[in-house]
């Protein structure tokens, strides 16, 4: 399935919640203890194009139009992650979805209490990797 070679890559977001919560450092800096590397680095707002883009698969479903408006509510910080088997490992390190179930030691098992303001967003596969840092980051073939 995925490759074992460093130079795959992943997308995340962190979050507006993490982003007014001030823990944007503490996230990357759990990414790069880790041994990740940063290949890019925005902050900027998600408008509600991009969010419709980004959450294709969701834009239908009863639990978007809230998160739509959470994740263009404020300043988020995306950034492409490389390293080897970056997806697991990068999604490992955030932890469950729902912040009240995630284990402690992750990131939102340490710092959330919710479902929908969780924190990062983490690419779940290879084909979404690919298609969510062609949406973030272009210039990156």
């Amino acid at each position: 399935m995925s490759s074992s070679s460093s130079d795959e890559r992943t997308l995340v977001l962190i979050k507006p919640d993490a982003v007014r919560r001030g823990l944007v450092g503490e996230i990357i800096a759990r990414f790069e203890r880790k041994g990740l590397r940063i290949d890019a680095l925005v902050s900027r707002t998600m408008d509600a194009a991009l969010a419709d883009e980004h959450y294709a698969e969701h834009v239908d479903k009863a639990f978007y139009p809230p998160l739509k408006d959470f994740m263009t509510s404020g300043p988020l910080v995306a950034l492409v992650l490389s390293g080897d088997q970056v997806i697991d490992v990068v999604r490992a390190l955030v932890g469950a979805t729902d912040g009240r179930k995630a284990v402690a030691g992750t990131i939102r098992g340490d710092f959330s209490l919710s479902n929908r303001e969780n924190l990062a967003h983490a690419s779940d596969s290879p084909d979404s990797a690919k298609r969510e840092i062609a949406l973030w980051f272009p210039e990156l073939d």
